[in-house]
């Protein structure tokens, strides 16, 4: 399998990638909470929708990765990915059990096409538009995915927002601490990239829900605004910088991955 130099178009593993990450999935999660209570659910979930396209549009257009643009496409991604998730649970009445698990077998199926047509799941060969597309079908599937959990475990199990938070904070150690000891670096890193949607979306709900619903109600607006300033300036650092842009050559993890010698 070629990997083009330069053609790389999604962005290094980095410790600022995973908190520019955790502030995406809180912000798409305050912003649709927001956007529903304002204008309504109909007309949130069509604007959700059209700024996912758009969002889309501009990534795509890129030959390789830009960072402004690959952090609006996964922010339009949190979004409209919450809303998704919340429409099968408000709009249809579906359990947020069943939910979670027709998410976890759409992602399995986009995981498994992926892999029968690509033979790999690294990020560090998506170089292509067909490979891309992949990569953000699952990043959408993730999103869903862990929208679900994030409500599953908060409602369902009576476990709150604060406690949600604290489950998965615990939970992403898992991969964390298993890629230091030889965990498989491709499975630790979706792993983790799903466990992260619950995570930030527990935090942003604990932070804007009232305090009668177990938050400590500062607003989704606020919370929504806040982060996303934050997450501005993150990826203003990287543009500026040209941090975690990758870099393939001699990168020996990507013949780990794809099997070369």
């Amino acid at each position: 399998m070629t990997v083009r130099q330069g053609m790389l178009r999604v962005p290094e593993i980095s410790v600022l990638f995973w908190i520019i990450k955790g502030l995406s999935t809180a912000m798409g999660e305050s912003t649709s909470d927001y956007l529903v209570n304002t204008i309504g659910p109909v007309p949130a979930v069509l604007l959700g929708f059209a700024a996912f396209v758009v969002a889309m549009i501009i990534q795509f257009r890129a030959r390789h990765y830009i960072a402004w643009r690959y952090w609006l496409a996964v922010v339009m991604v949190g979004v409209f990915g919450t809303m998704c998730a919340d429409v099968l649970h408000v709009g249809f009445g579906v359990s947020y059990l069943v939910s979670s698990t027709f998410y976890a077998a759409a992602l399995a199926a986009v995981f498994l096409t992926w892999h029968v047509v690509e033979k790999t799941l690294s990020i560090h060969v998506v170089d292509t538009p067909r490979r891309e597309i992949f990569y953000w079908l699952a990043v959408i599937s993730t999103f869903a995915l862990g929208t679900a959990l994030g409500d599953m475990v908060a409602y369902t199990l009576h476990l709150g927002y604060f406690g949600s938070a604290v489950i998965f904070a615990v939970i992403i150690l898992i991969p964390a601490i298993g890629h230091r000891f030889g965990f498989n670096s491709i499975l630790a890193f979706w792993f983790a990239y799903v466990v992260t949607r619950p995570l930030g979306a527990s935090v942003a709900d604990w932070l804007g829900k009232p305090q009668d619903a177990s938050g400590l109600g500062l607003g989704a607006g606020w919370v929504a605004l806040v982060l996303t300033i934050l997450i501005a300036i993150f990826v203003g650092y990287l543009s500026a910088t040209g941090r975690e842009i990758q870099d393939c050559r001699g990168d020996v993890r990507v013949k780990a991955e794809l099997g070369s010698d």
